[in-house]
């Protein structure tokens, strides 16, 4: 099981809703948005934010089947049959990579649990006595004195083992491992998110933008200091440049920094999903520990 220590900022990213509109058919579609599922876990994001970037077009189609692929791939295996209902999105979910991240264990027995130990959860029935919770093994978890939803999704910590499992209430943020990542969309254009984010950072990739050598010591002076970071993408048929003129905005006034991360590149244009990797890989050789 990965080891890795979460970061001590919150790092979100933003892709937009045109991510998956160079492909035709929803099974290709799906393996695209896997890819970044797999990246935004390696690299230990926090939050994926999709965000409109077609003023006028109605994108709720894409950003749905962006978001419920991204949260299918999240939830660990054996909720997934609790939490999600099938729909059309879901069709191809089964070419999904598996994410292999610390909140996705595969030891599924009773003796293989800990104490202490961190689970995911889904509440299976409320009681006077408490609730009971599936953390994925053959029996139920007891959450003592706790009257939750049944269905909804907790976060656990096993204190007691043996013939009485029980587990109390925990929250992400006391979990010291990388815990996945979060979902949200954005019912606004990148200008208005970025503006109402409360980032304390914010980079934007392009083609057009400063070598990453260039400023990466203040780059990373401003990451040391920052509590919420934001790295944004571009769509396959536009970068943020093009993105924000659709707002009636200049990229260099919304942003911190606007970084080439893939300087002398070979090919005509470099995809998303590969800038995601390129960009974030980059970033984690020097702000891994930060």
């Amino acid at each position: 099981m990965c080891a890795s220590v979460k970061r001590r900022c919150e790092l979100s990213v933003a892709v937009p809703a045109s991510l998956v509109s160079d492909v035709p058919h929803l099974r290709e579609k799906t393996f695209k948005i896997g890819l970044v599922g797999r990246a935004v876990a390696i690299f230990c994001v926090d939050e994926v934010i999709v965000f409109p970037d077609l003023p006028g077009v109605d994108q709720s189609r894409d950003t749905r089947l962006i978001a419920a692929v991204l949260s299918y791939m999240e939830t660990p295996q054996y909720l997934r049959k609790r939490l999600f209902r099938l729909v059309p999105e879901l069709r191809y979910a089964g070419i999904l990579p598996p994410l292999r991240t610390p909140h996705h264990p595969v030891l599924n027995r009773v003796r293989d649990l800990g104490f202490g130990e961190y689970r995911e959860g889904v509440v299976v029935s409320s009681t006077n006595a408490g609730s009971f919770v599936d953390v994925g093994v053959e029996r139920s978890v007891l959450v003592s004195g706790v009257q939750l939803s049944v269905n909804s999704r907790v976060t656990v910590k096993i204190v007691e083992l043996g013939r009485h499992l029980k587990a109390v209430l925990a929250s992400r943020g006391e979990v010291e491992a990388y815990w996945g990542y979060r979902v949200r969309v954005s019912d606004v254009g990148f200008g208005c998110l970025v503006k109402e984010g409360g980032f304390d950072l914010v980079v934007a990739t392009s083609r057009r933008g400063v070598r990453f050598m260039e400023v990466v010591d203040k780059l990373v002076g401003r990451w040391k200091k920052a509590c919420r970071v934001l790295v944004a993408f571009g769509s396959p048929s536009a970068g943020l440049f093009e993105i924000l003129e659709r707002e009636g905005l200049r990229l260099g006034d919304v942003v911190d920094f606007v970084v080439n991360m893939v300087p002398n590149q070979g090919t005509a244009t470099v995809r998303t999903v590969e800038a995601v990797y390129a960009c974030l890989g980059v970033l984690n050789l020097f702000v891994s520990g930060l």
